[in-house]
């Protein structure tokens, strides 16, 4: 029996693919490489290396599911994130690129050498563990209110080797009382709950409590900015990942509750991505 070639595999699930994802070559590759345990470049190299009976079986089953819409991450169990390597499952949310933006403005603040930082929300750990691998002398603690969110992130950072990070289970600040920090930062739920895009893509597939909020979508984003300002050591800072619609509230918010410097980044597509400002105490 002939077996199909990595070339043909890489045809067959891109072709399945197109009909239900908008990135359905991207998909086919990784789906692929993650049956072969190979990286890009071999596939491209070795087009015409055949995919063993086991392998090819693994691929079509994975397939399916992705054309049922379950998310690759899910599928594969990791997500990069920062150029690291991240266990994923449906216990929150997969990272995303943009929020490499509220990453890439944490690091070029003004902090001391040995900062102590805080990730409200983490989830996988992506924001903290991303953190503390560019920054090992800070001292970064990360929170969650879902234990199996907290269990996941301990495991990424095993994983990372980044045993320095401080991982607890906290609802936003709840177990912080007493401590302050230089900088606070956190991609919270910011989604409206009557969002029709919750019922598209991966979304769906991910904890409604770790996407929306009250209050047209502000109510966690406002809960932390008032209430990080106990936490915050005089000439610290609040960073906030939101949507692309909602900086010019965020930042009316932020200077009523007393912060200054208020400024917004965009991410990569030019939208409207992550709100800072810094507490005088």
């Amino acid at each position: 029996m002939t077996r199909t070639t990595i070339a043909e595999a890489l045809q067959w699930a891109s072709s399945v693919l197109s009909a239900t994802s908008e990135s359905a070559h991207v998909d086919a590759e990784v789906l692929l490489l993650h049956c072969l345990g190979k990286n890009r470049s071999f596939i491209y190299a070795w087009p015409e290396r055949q995919l063993t009976d086991e392998q090819h079986k693994q691929l079509q089953q994975m397939v399916a599911r992705r054309a049922q819409g379950v998310p690759v991450a899910h599928i594969v169990g990791e997500r990069e994130f920062w150029s690291l390597p991240f266990i994923v499952n449906e216990s929150t949310l997969i990272p995303r690129p943009d929020t490499e933006i509220l990453v890439e403005t944490a690091l070029n603040l003004p902090l001391a050498e040995n900062a102590a930082v805080l990730d409200l929300g983490t989830g996988t750990g992506a924001i903290a563990l991303a953190l503390a691998h560019e920054r090992p002398q800070w001292q970064v603690c990360a929170v969650d209110n879902v234990g199996a969110a907290v269990e996941l992130a301990k495991a990424n950072r095993k994983n990372l080797a980044l045993p320095q990070v401080e991982i607890l289970k906290s609802d936003w600040f709840s177990e912080l009382a007493g401590r302050k920090f230089q900088l606070i930062a956190s991609n919270p739920p910011y989604i409206e709950e009557n969002d029709e895009h919750l019922a598209q893509g991966d979304v769906r597939f991910e904890p409604r409590s770790a996407l929306t909020a009250g209050q047209q979508g502000f109510a966690a984003l406002f809960h932390i900015a008032e209430h990080a300002r106990e936490f915050l050591l005089p000439g610290a800072y609040l960073l906030l990942e939101h949507g692309f619609t909602q900086g010019r509230r965020l930042r009316e918010k932020l200077n009523e509750l007393g912060y200054l410097q208020v400024a917004t980044v965009r991410d990569f597509g030019s939208n409207e991505r992550c709100t800072l400002g810094f507490w005088p105490g």
